[in-house]
């Protein structure tokens, strides 16, 4: 089960799932709703904050390179 801590999985499972979208360009909205959507993850979404999901979308940056 996934964590908001889990950057590098979150952002892995995320490239699988939107091989299409181009991470540089999303809105931290859309990028929190997709990681509540995934299967795999299991936390509580009010836990998120920006921080986080910069971390996140700078995993999935380093990921699709």
């Amino acid at each position: 089960m996934l964590k908001w801590t889990d950057s590098l999985d979150i952002a892995i499972e995320l490239m699988d799932n939107y091989p299409d979208i181009d991470p540089r360009y999303i809105r931290y909205t859309d990028l929190h709703s997709w990681i509540c959507e995934l299967d795999e993850f299991s936390d509580d979404p009010e836990k998120s904050n920006e921080k986080i999901l910069e971390a996140i979308q700078m995993a999935w940056i380093e990921e699709k390179q």
